[in-house]
This record gives structure tokens, C-alpha cells and sequence, in this order.
């Protein structure tokens, strides 16, 4: 272990926040000692001395991977506001220059209305030197390629030399309009919603059956985009399954109603923040904006 932030560890409740977030954001204990300058044993005795003093299991550990507990993400969703602030505390006390310059994002239409819209302004008026590009696609880029600093991404993430913040994740509703309904009957079985057509994605994605692994989807609509897809199905279209947080609002107005919830299997679909590089060389607008992305932009 580093000995000299060994020692001031020993005191230093800041510091074992950062370790922590390391942890969480790299997975693994040797990956974030790596960054930090710390043995994996290291780590883990500081993550073990943290719980304990905490009274409560922060982390899954596992030989393939360090999840977190219910309690874990409660802990690190508050953390990341407080490092966040210290942050910007210290910047204000120095008299130094925030964070400043463009941050090129690609994003979703849905999370960008639903999830983007809300949280920006508060962002914005924070780091008042920081200008964002958003475009909007629900397609995978080449972050390289296209350069983009930040992709905003749903589903299970493939291998890759990426690195990923987790964003939570979200259920997936099959929902139909209230026109639909009047037009074709509410589906009283999963073989009436079978039959049915419905509306889809344009392209392939991970996960993309509805009711079975093999089943046979009838879409005669598809979009390139789940916004889109909300739109056609507001409009009486045909049913479709969409993310429960771009949704909530149409539920609690009764524009969209739910289709055998008791009967269709849960499906959760997990959002993440992917960027290329290390965290701790990334520019300053970059790691401000994922860090708040993080504590502010969960999906759940």
C-alpha cells in the first residue's frame, strides 16, 4: 500500500470515499488500487474497515466481479454529491477555474426528454463554463470514431476497452393506448398479446423478445428510436414495451395503460455512462459531468 495515503486514510473520511467510488466504478479491487496507487489488499481492508465501521455490507463480492447492495448504492449515490461539492468548494476557495470547454454527448431521445430535460439546468447553472453537444440515437457509436466524449447506453454492455457508470436500471412495460384497447380488447392471456401486432426497434437489440426466447414478433411498425416508439403508441398504434421512467407520467394520466402485468415476465434494462480513457486523466468538464450524471441521471 501507498503508506503515505496509507496514513492519512487512517483518519481521512474523504479519502476512503474516493477509494470506495474507485471500487465501484472499476469493479475490481487491483484495478482500482492500480489507479490509486494501492495494493488490492489495501483496498480491500479499507473497504472492510468502512462497512464495518458503517455497521452495514456496501459491496457483493464475488471472484468475477464487486457488485453493490441496496445500502451500497444508497451510500455511493450520496457519496458522489459530496466529493462532487468538496470539489467544487475547494475550486471556489482557490479562486481557480472550474471545469470549462465542450462535452460531445450521444444519448437516447428518450433519455434525453425524459431523464436530460430535468437535470441539465441545475448543471448548467454549476459549471457555467461548460457547453454540451447531445445527439440523439439510440444506436451504438464508435466513441472514437465519432468523437463523442460521453455515450449514454441501455441494455447489457458487451466486452470492450470502455469504461462504464452504471445509471440504474429500469423496468420494461408492455403498455397499449386507451384507443388501442376500445378498437382491439384488452388481451386477457399472453396468447391474445402473441397475436397481436406491435411496435419495435428497427434494429437488432440484446433481449429484444417480449414474451419467449423464441417467439415469433409481428412488428409491423418499427423505429429507429424508443421515443419515437412512445409517440406511436400514445397515438393508438399498436402496444409496445418501453422504459418505465420515460412512461410514468403518461401511466398516472391514464394515456398508456399496462398489459397483463401479472402475467408477462419482469425485464429490467440497465443504463450506463461509456467513455474511453481513465478517470483520473480525464478532462475536468468530462469527469464533472459524469460524476453528475451519476448521482442525478439514474433511470430507476
Amino acid at each position: 500500500m501507498n503508506k503515505r495515503l496509507g496514513m492519512r486514510l487512517e483518519s481521512n473520511r474523504t479519502d476512503e470515499m474516493v477509494v470506495f467510488t474507485s471500487v465501484v466504478e472499476h469493479g475490481d479491487f487491483s484495478q482500482a488500487g492500480r489507479v490509486l496507487g494501492l495494493s488490492p489488499s489495501g483496498v480491500s481492508k479499507l473497504m472492510t474497515r468502512l462497512e464495518r465501521r458503517l455497521g452495514v455490507a456496501l459491496l457483493r463480492r464475488s471472484t468475477r466481479h464487486i457488485g453493490l447492495t441496496l445500502e451500497g448504492e444508497l451510500f455511493h449515490t450520496r457519496v458522489l454529491r459530496i466529493l462532487a461539492d468538496i470539489e467544487v468548494a475547494e475550486h471556489e476557495a482557490s479562486g481557480t477555474k472550474l471545469a470549462s470547454g465542450r462535452i460531445r454527448v450521444s444519448s437516447s431521445a428518450s433519455y434525453v426528454a425524459h431523464m436530460l430535460a430535468d437535470i441539465l439546468p441545475k448543471f448548467l447553472s454549476q459549471y457555467h463554463e461548460v457547453s454540451i453537444d447531445i445527439t440523439q440515437s439510440d444506436m451504438v457509436v464508435d466513441l472514437l470514431k465519432e468523437g463523442t466524449d460521453i455515450a449514454i447506453r441501455a441494455g447489457e454492455l458487451p466486452a470492450s476497452n470502455l469504461i462504464a457508470r452504471s445509471l440504474g436500471n429500469t423496468r420494461l412495460i408492455v403498455v397499449a393506448s386507451p384507443l388501442w384497447i376500445e378498437q382491439h380488447g384488452m388481451p386477457a392471456s399472453v396468447e391474445d398479446l402473441v397475436a397481436v401486432d406491435r411496435l419495435g426497434f428497427a434494429y437488432e437489440r440484446a433481449g429484444g423478445e417480449w414474451l419467449r426466447p423464441t417467439e415469433s414478433i409481428l412488428e409491423r411498425v418499427r423505429v429507429s428510436d424508443g421515443e419515437g416508439i412512445r409517440r406511436l403508441a400514445l397515438a393508438g398504434v399498436a402496444p409496445a414495451r418501453i422504459a418505465e421512467f420515460t412512461i410514468r407520467k403518461d401511466l398516472a394520466a391514464g394515456r398508456l395503460v399496462p398489459l397483463l402485468p401479472d402475467l408477462l415476465p419482469v425485464k429490467r434494462e440497465p443504463f450506463h455512462a461509456v467513455y474511453a480513457g481513465k478517470s483520473s486523466q480525464l478532462p475536468a468538464r468530462i469527469r464533472v459531468f459524469l460524476d453528475y450524471l451519476t448521482a442525478e441521471g439514474r433511470v430507476e
